[in-house]
């Protein structure tokens, strides 16, 4: 099976886009390698996120809130897949791409914004971390070997709708 780069984008990269790198790096059995960015990185990540990480058993060492700005050089690695997980970051003008990858939208709400007491603030993180999971899981079940591109944009459209 070929190796596939794959980025996850959030603006604030301290929550969704760090939880799904750390399942896709996970889940991807070494044929996938996960990154994530944001278009206007918060600095931190957070706590919460952090904590739906250790509870699902997934590494949170060298967790840090970055730009997307340092996997748009020339020796950036070449990506496959760049999936935005919030609204904001699905409308903004991204920056051109190594490798030219298949992009798409998989818009998770942001548990990050969630006012209330900490149980109801964890439930939202566990939340986004699950719908994360599932359409994670659904990617890598797709046959990526044998779909050409337009298969392939198609699948991972659809998975962003469910």
């Amino acid at each position: 099976m070929p190796h596939y780069n794959v980025l996850f984008l959030c603006t604030g990269n301290s929550a969704r886009s760090i939880m799904a790198e750390a399942i896709m790096n996970r889940k991807g059995r070494g044929n996938f390698t996960a990154f994530s960015a944001g278009s206007h990185p918060a600095g931190t990540v957070r706590p919460e996120a952090i904590r739906q990480l250790e509870k699902a058993g997934l590494d949170a060492t060298g967790a840090r809130s970055k730009s997307w700005d340092e996997f748009s050089t020339p020796d950036s690695p070449h990506l496959s897949f760049v999936f935005t997980v919030c609204d904001n970051a699905a409308n903004e003008v991204c920056p051109i791409w190594p490798g030219q990858p298949m992009t798409a939208h998989w818009g998770i709400p942001d548990p990050a914004t969630v006012q209330g007491t900490s149980n109801e603030i964890d439930r939202a993180f566990s939340q986004a971390f699950q719908a994360l999971d599932r359409r994670i899981s659904l990617f890598l079940s797709l046959p990526l070997g044998t779909l050409d591109g337009f298969a392939i944009q198609k699948e991972i459209d659809k998975i962003g709708k469910q």
